[in-house]
This record gives C-alpha cells, structure tokens and sequence, in this order.
C-alpha cells in the first residue's frame, strides 16, 4: 500500500488516500477502481486539476507527478494489471466508466521534511539498509521471491534506481561544480552505482529462482557503497 497526497481540486487543501500500487519500471501504476463504483474517487478528480503530488511508500517519500494513461497504452496496462489481480477485471465488467490507470512518475524535490541534504542522505541510506535487511530475512526462510515479497522488493529496488538517478543528474554535478576536487570521487561513487543497477536488474528478473544469492551480493554492494558515500560526501553536504 501506499499513500498518495493530493491537493484538494476544490479545496486547495491536502488529502491522502491510502491506495494499492504497482511497481512499473521507474513509476509507480494506481487504479481508480473505487471498488466499481459508478463515479470516480475524489483523488482522481484531484489529480486531474494538479497532477504534482507526493506518494509515500513507507520506506521513503518523493513529489511525483500524476500521469493518467490513455487509449492503448491504458488498455495495455490495464490488461497487465487484471492479469495479476482478475479483480479490478470484476471492478470494470460491473461498471460503464472506464477505471482510469494513473502512473506515478517521480520529480526531482527538496530533502523530504526540509532538513538539510546530509541528514535526508543519512535517513534514506538508513532505509535502504533496514529494508534490505527484511527482505533478506524473508527470502531466507521462503527461498523465493514470491507475491507480496516480490512487491516489496521492486519497491525497494525502485527506490534504490530513484534514489541513485537523483544523485547522479542531481547532487553529484552539483558538488562536483561547487567542488571540483570531488571528481574523482564521484567518478568512483558513478562507477558503483552502475555495478548495482545490474545487481537491481538481476534481481528483478527473479520471480521463483533461488533469490538469497543476489540478495547477499546486493547488500554487500550497496553497503559499502553507502558507507563509502556516506564518509566522502556528508561533510560537503
């Protein structure tokens, strides 16, 4: 589940629903279902009148913008989307409105609750790690990455691909323009993250193969990527 912040379209205040969610690539799908009622629900119509809003995933929260699917493109994730739940399928056949598809699709923003860049660093990396640590735990006694395991771990590595695309268009031309003895630096810290995005990847792929090793081989990675980036860039931050 997740919770999505809109604005009012009548009110201009903040409103937040909790939603069900798919993990798409580097968005987030949502569905106006409204348990197949014959009318809209109230966030669609807030979205539609200011698509900027913040989603919250539990293990972080970012501004994204609201991107209603249309024609084919719809139809085609909608498809996807009943194939892996026949209910939303029951939701449409009960109803004349067409259940809108919503892509979340991440902006860049300020540090989440106005701290400074170190402290969001710190509490991001935290979050990453403590997740990580779950799902280790969990596919450990499974063995596979099955139903709402795997939803959390796409979350997860969602959010890593997310965290690290900022960083690297974001912060590290920044601190680099501000401080240029960091390029080398930076070079490196590029250079993990390219090595981790295969190991995202990777996992991705996994549905039911045995999952533990490359859940190992990305903790390892990307906690000494953390601490690695941790120690070169929170001074300067």
């Amino acid at each position: 589940m997740l919770l999505l912040t809109t604005t009012g379209a009548r009110s201009g205040q903040p409103r937040t629903a909790i939603l069900g969610y798919y993990p798409d690539g580097n968005r987030v799908l949502v569905v106006g279902s409204a348990g197949g009622r014959p009318t809209h629900p109230a966030w669609y119509h807030n979205l539609l009148a200011k698509p900027e809003v913040t989603v919250d995933l539990g293990i972080f929260t970012y501004p994204a913008t609201a991107v209603v699917l249309r024609g084919a493109e719809r139809d085609e994730v909608f498809a996807r989307l009943v194939e892996a739940d026949p209910g939303w399928g029951e939701y449409q056949a009960g109803t004349t409105r067409v259940i809108p598809v919503v892509a979340l699709v991440p902006r860049p923003g300020p540090p989440p609750g106005g701290g400074s860049f170190a402290e969001a660093l710190k509490t991001i990396h935290s979050a990453f790690r403590r997740e990580l640590s779950l799902i280790r735990a969990e596919v450990a006694k499974s063995g596979t990455l099955r139903a709402q395991l795997r939803i959390n771990c796409l979350t997860v590595c969602q959010g890593l691909h997310y965290h690290h695309t900022g960083e690297s268009t974001g912060l590290f031309p920044a601190l680099v323009k501000e401080h240029p003895e960091l390029a080398d630096v930076v070079a490196a810290l590029q250079s993990e993250h390219d090595q981790i995005a295969v190991l995202l990847e990777e996992l991705e792929q996994l549905v039911a193969a045995d999952a533990l090793p490359q859940v190992d081989e990305l903790i390892a990675q990307l906690n000494a990527h953390l601490d690695h980036e941790e120690a070169q860039l929170l001074p300067y931050l």
